[in-house]
């Protein structure tokens, strides 16, 4: 009797077993469908095939909108229908992400996505551009302009990422939890709901129209893999010299609800950067382009104008 409940209860935990695998397993999408749900442009640069949108009147400056970790060109497009009134609106899916995809060379680092950056500007023929940028893209965004001061005109950076944080110091890569190195496999729509709530202030009011946008830009073909990649080869190194190198007039936009990078870290910013001024959104989070773009964007549209936010 013994054996055969033993047997009964080995049963059921495989039958339980492969209902979880069976829940969690998400294979990549079509890239033909995904083409046709998410237009963009291709451009080869530096051997990389680069999905973006660019628009507005082509004479107008030129603004160059980076995306956070994740994420894709698509996030930015309420503000893009607004600002592409004025200005030159260049978005991009970054390496790695989105339908640009993963980078054939294999390479993450900081340097190969800041290198991609400028070589796409001279495709464009854009001599200097103003940079906008968000979490990871934020990072990207003051890194370019440390490195690239001449083609850098301004910097907005929303939530910034760039600092150590504990589990990322400076100096080496941090580890990879053994549970993400399922991540190429897995994709189940409550998971990733629940990796979005953080970045919303108010995480009930996600639409599910950009919940699925997430979940297709994450199960685009070799995405999965490829952030895995990224997050292995990502150093940090101390930022303060190359910050306060900075002198681009610099717009720090920071949700006051961000619970992924709080708003007090924006003093470490405004410590470093002689021309940074900061504008708190009140009532937002990490995406505030995102989830309450019409509130958002009065404070960038004034710096931009070279008005005070």
């Amino acid at each position: 009797m013994l054996r055969r409940i033993l047997q009964w209860s080995a049963a059921l935990l495989l039958l339980a077993i492969a209902a979880l695998a069976l829940w969690l397993y998400a294979p990549d999408k079509q890239r033909a469908a995904l083409d046709a749900a998410y237009p963009g442009e291709y451009h080869t640069v530096l051997g990389l095939r680069l999905r973006l949108r660019d628009t507005g009147p082509r004479n107008a400056p030129a603004l160059i909108l980076l995306h956070g970790f994740g994420s894709s060109l698509d996030t930015w497009e309420p503000w893009a229908r607004a600002l592409s009134a004025k200005y030159r609106v260049i978005r991009l899916d970054l390496p790695g992400f989105g339908l640009t995809g993963p980078d054939p060379t294999g390479d993450y680092s900081d340097a190969r996505t800041l290198a991609i950056l400028a070589a796409l500007m001279d495709q464009l023929g854009l001599p200097k551009a103003t940079f906008i940028g968000n979490s990871l893209g934020g990072r990207f965004a003051w890194e370019f302009a440390a490195r690239n001061p001449q083609r850098v005109d301004r910097l907005v950076l929303i939530s910034p990422d760039g600092f150590a944080s504990p589990g990322f110091e400076y100096g080496k890569a941090p580890e990879v939890p053994l549970m993400l190195e399922a991540m190429p496999w897995v994709g189940p729509r409550s998971l990733i709901r629940a990796n979005l709530a953080p970045a919303w202030a108010h995480p009930e009011a996600l639409p599910d129209a950009v919940l699925e946008r997430y979940r297709d830009m994450l199960l685009a073909p070799g995405v999965r893999r490829a952030i895995l990649d990224r997050t292995r080869q990502t150093v940090l190194t101390d930022p303060a010299p190359r910050l306060g190198s900075i002198t681009a007039p610099t717009l720090l936009l920071w949700g006051e609800q961000d619970q992924m990078i709080p708003v007090r870290n924006a003093q470490d910013y405004l410590q470093l950067m002689p021309n940074a001024r900061l504008v708190r959104l009140p009532g937002m989070g990490h995406v505030p382009f995102e989830e309450s773009p019409a509130a958002a964007l009065p404070p960038l549209e004034r710096f931009l104008a070279g008005d005070e936010p």
